[in-house]
Formats: C-alpha cells, sequence, structure tokens
C-alpha cells in the first residue's frame, strides 16, 4: 500500500508564498517522475510542475518564473515552492508520482488526497 500526503496549504494574501510538500510512504521500491496538479471550482485538473529522477523540471506557464518544484528522492517527498501568489492560483493542489512496490513491479500512478490553496485579493 502506497500513500502520498501533502501538507503546506492554506490562506494567503496576494504576492504571498507558500510551500507544499508531499511525502509517499509504503513498500516503495522506486519512484519515477513527480507531479503536481491543481483543480480549481468548476474547472478541469491542470498540471503545473513536473521533476524527474534527475531533477530535469517543467512548468505550466502560468506558473513559471514564480513556482519551484524540487524532490528529496532520499525522503521520497516532493515539494512546491510558490512564491507572488495570485487569487487565480487559488484551487485544490495534487501531487502525483509513478512508484513502483513489491505488490506491482511496474510504473503506477499513485495520487494525494490533495490540498487546499486559497489566495486573497
Amino acid at each position: 500500500q502506497v500513500q502520498l500526503v501533502e501538507s503546506g496549504g492554506g490562506l494567503v494574501e496576494f504576492g504571498g508564498s507558500l510551500t507544499l510538500s508531499c511525502a509517499a510512504s509504503g513498500h516503495i521500491l522506486s519512484i519515477n517522475a513527480m507531479h503536481w496538479y491543481r483543480q480549481a471550482p468548476g474547472k478541469q485538473r491542470e498540471l503545473v510542475a513536473g521533476v524527474t529522477v534527475g531533477g530535469s523540471t517543467n512548468y505550466a506557464d502560468s506558473v513559471k518564473d514564480r513556482f519551484t518544484i524540487s524532490r528529496d528522492n532520499a525522503k521520497n517527498t516532493v515539494y512546491l515552492q510558490m512564491n507572488t501568489l495570485k487569487p487565480e492560483d487559488t484551487a485544490v493542489y495534487y501531487c502525483a508520482a509513478a512508484i513502483k512496490t513489491n505488490s506491482m513491479p511496474y510504473y503506477h500512478q499513485y495520487w494525494g488526497q490533495g490540498t487546499q490553496v486559497t489566495v486573497s485579493s
């Protein structure tokens, strides 16, 4: 059984910063790419940022130069540093990771439960 647990969400003012964390636990053999997604009310879930095992990153255009994704492979944890937050960043943020386990020896996508980020104007 694998769990992804997010933390760090909350209410922040326009222009503020937040750091989200997502820790994977369970019978993990290895983790491939890790991603952050978000879903605003009435909108589809969208990809925010991703990071490979080697540290290569990609970002949605809307968050480039404001958000930074990183990971600690020793801790099975991915982070999302969010700066210069805007009201349009308000959403539930989900982490996702491609994980190989003892019982599933191929990469399977796991999701966290989501953490709310609200940016006031």
